[in-house]
């Protein structure tokens, strides 16, 4: 199969929410809630239906932690002085759902995750919306991948302790 060069516009939706506390707390909590991939033990598995069961049961709100960058240690000697860690947070199996339809998913999945601390040393999560990412290619399947995202994403806002914005939770119908 061969493909044409092709170009596609989207808008995404930044979210920025303000965790009301620390820093620190709330890269520790985080952390708690969204485990790191186990990677050795999900290529250990014989097939999908043990990896989906392993997944089930490791990533609680739906989440792994795929890679951690601690931003601030590369800024060091600069006058960028912000506490922030960015995360890959996703969920192959979940992942997998929009990958049968276009590998190029995979650009946006995981998701990048940001916790940075505020000027008052306050955590703030910030990400673009799953939904406004995948709905971008064209394919009710994976934009409603991307819903359901948007609703997990909410969920681990809610166990951090915050309040989840609106617009993860409330979906305009699936036009069709």
């Amino acid at each position: 199969m061969t493909h044409a060069n092709q170009s596609t516009m989207h808008t995404v939706r930044r979210l920025v929410v303000p965790l009301g506390q620390p820093y620190g707390d709330a890269v520790r909590r985080f952390e708690q809630l969204v485990p790191n991939v186990d990677t050795a033990r999900f290529s250990e598995l014989d097939n999908w239906d043990a990896v989906v069961e392993l997944a089930d049961k490791e990533a609680p709100f739906g989440f792994m932690r795929y890679g951690t960058l601690h931003v601030r240690e590369l800024m060091t000697g600069s006058q960028a002085g912000w506490d922030c860690v960015q995360y890959l947070m996703g969920n192959h199996v979940i992942a997998e759902r929009m990958f049968r339809h276009d590998p190029a998913v995979m650009l946006h999945a995981p998701l990048r995750v940001l916790i940075q601390a505020d000027q008052s040393g306050q955590a703030v999560f910030v990400i673009d919306q799953p939904s406004t990412l995948f709905s971008s290619y064209g394919n009710a399947d994976i934009a409603a991948v991307g819903r359901d995202l948007d609703d997990k994403v909410a969920g681990v806002l809610v166990a951090l302790g915050a309040e989840a914005p609106r617009v993860l939770t409330e979906h305009a119908p699936a036009s069709g």
